[in-house]
């Protein structure tokens, strides 16, 4: 089930708090999680019949100790080293993931990079230009936006770099 959204809806979450306050037009998609799936962006993909290629994790990595979000394709995987490039560090990792919740305020598998506790530098794979709109986290497990990458990028002052690896 989908649902066009430019009002705050009842229950909203962060996310769709910020792109409401911005103006911003975008679609929200909802489907049942299911705990068992092995990898919620390929979940979220196939519930909401989109291509994997259009729906974009968020992870978040630690660049040289500053937690720095990286937004990129479900279907691929995030190149750490891309990332530190990106964002002129030297070394990434994946950040600890109780921090990386406690920062955005958000859980694992719900991260959106958007309305986040606190803003960080984000970086957003440069595929996604590549489509008219795209699919993030909308801050909860089976909740799904969908914008415009250009949207997206100037929401979150996101740095477009190639980081997703296939």
């Amino acid at each position: 089930m989908a649902k066009k959204s430019k009002k705050q809806q009842p229950g909203g979450t962060p996310a769709t708090v910020a792109l409401t306050a911005a103006g911003v037009p975008f679609t929200v998609h909802s489907y049942e999680h299911d705990p068992a799936h092995p990898s919620y962006g390929e979940e979220a993909a196939e519930a909401m019949g989109v291509s994997p290629d259009r729906v974009f994790k968020t992870l978040v990595a630690d660049v040289d100790g500053t937690l720095t979000v990286a937004v990129v394709p479900v279907a691929g995987q995030l190149d750490l080293k891309a990332l530190a490039s990106a964002v002129g560090g030297k070394r990434a990792t994946m950040a600890d993931p109780t921090l990386a919740e406690r920062t955005t305020g958000y859980v694992r598998g719900g991260i959106s990079p958007l309305g986040q506790r606190r803003k960080l530098p984000t970086v957003l794979d440069e595929s996604a230009t590549r489509h008219e709109t795209i699919c993030v986290s909308a801050g909860r497990r089976g909740l799904e936006v969908e914008l415009t990458p250009t949207d997206l990028t100037t929401l979150t002052s996101a740095a477009l770099a190639p980081i997703g690896r296939g």
